[in-house]
């Protein structure tokens, strides 16, 4: 696969493209300052990233939209140009709501369709205004849901041009395989996003995904944040791993660099986030050298099955992936949730505190 800056896509199972490198846009509003995502997108759409991630509950998407129309207006890109990636929400499973809330995403972003449209997690939270519903106790209010339902009403999404592509993320292989073999099935997901870095690579997932047509999304692609709320903080950090920058000082890289070359090479999709213009520009600088063999069996070694993003939701029985058991209740009522760190302070995304597109009207 000959990648470079200018043309490094893959084709995805409906005839549509991915770029292999974008930009990850989560951020937790508490602290970070208004504009910071707007002017993010805007550098690295400059530096030549065309694939940028994003979803309702990072509350930037107004950001992200303003980026891209800024830069088709200048006359940098063309709308084509760009790989938009957007994702449904917990609260937004039946399948009702799919569709209204995918029109929701993109009156906010002020664009007539996103590439690429995602369910976020195979789990579903009570329908309504509120992103974490809870109980008079504090617990999290779970909702029985048809995974293959809401896949439908994605298929329809597509059909009507609201998104080009559609695909899911952090589902296991038995629930890819629910979808799959679902009588009837129009369009089978193209893509699986999930955690995936040289301390997690997922052989067993990336396996049965190659096999099925469908491309692997790996967030995280270098480790996480150190933030307690939401990540394994004894997890040792990937970057400091010492294969990695042993690598990095023969091609006189980073060790970041050589965890997304090792990525893309595998031919999974790495989206990093960064709000640093540095580190932007750095991260995209992963397409003048090339790993031997040898390397990348090195690389792949250092796998310890190690999830940083060790939320407790993503524990249950639904969430095992390659084989890794985990031990937690069997009731949902017994789970406690731990909230994505950007939920923690709302209840109520603010776009739509006047108007929520969580139910229809």
């Amino acid at each position: 696969m000959n990648l470079t800056a200018e043309s490094h896509r893959v084709p995805l199972s409906d005839g549509n493209s991915i770029p292999l490198l974008g930009l990850g846009t989560y951020a937790d509003p508490q602290k970070t300052p208004k504009g910071s995502c707007l002017e993010s997108v805007k550098i690295a759409i400059d530096t030549g990233y065309r694939h940028i991630d994003g979803a309702f509950v990072y509350y930037n998407e107004h950001e992200v939209g303003q980026a891209i129309r800024e830069k088709i207006a200048e006359g940098r890109i063309k709308r084509e140009d760009i790989f938009y990636c957007g994702k449904l929400w917990n609260t937004c499973h039946p399948p009702e709501l799919v569709r209204p809330t995918l029109e929701k995403t993109l009156k906010i972003l002020q664009l007539d369709y996103v590439d690429l449209y995602i369910i976020e997690l195979p789990m579903a939270f009570k329908p309504g205004d509120a992103i974490y519903p809870k109980d008079e106790n504090g617990k999290i209010i779970y909702h029985e849901t048809d995974l293959c339902a809401t896949w439908e009403a994605m298929e329809a999404c597509k059909d009507a041009g609201l998104a080009k592509s559609i695909g899911v993320s952090n589902f296991n292989r038995r629930q890819l395989e629910m979808i799959l073999n679902k009588p009837g099935l129009k369009y089978k997901p193209v893509s699986n996003q999930v955690e995936c870095h040289p301390y997690f690579t997922q052989p067993k997932l990336l396996e049965f995904c190659r096999q099925h047509n469908i491309v692997i999304v790996g967030y995280s692609p270098l480790g996480t944040s150190r933030d307690e709320t939401w990540v394994n903080v004894s997890s040792p950090p990937l970057l400091k791993d010492p294969v990695l920058n042993a690598i990095g000082k023969k091609y006189n890289k980073t060790a970041a660099q050589v965890a997304l070359r090792f990525s893309i090479q595998r031919g999974v999709v790495v989206i990093p986030k960064s709000f640093n213009p540095q580190r932007i520009r750095e991260n995209f600088q992963i397409f003048d050298f090339c790993l031997t063999e040898k390397e990348m069996k090195e690389i792949e070694a250092l796998n310890k099955n190690v999830r940083y993003v060790e939320l407790l939701m993503w524990h249950s029985a639904c969430f095992m992936e390659d084989g890794l058991e985990r031990k937690t209740p069997k009731t949902l009522d017994k789970m406690y949730i731990a909230p994505f760190p950007q939920l923690r302070n709302f209840t109520r995304h603010p776009t739509f505190a006047a108007s929520s597109c969580m139910h229809p009207r």
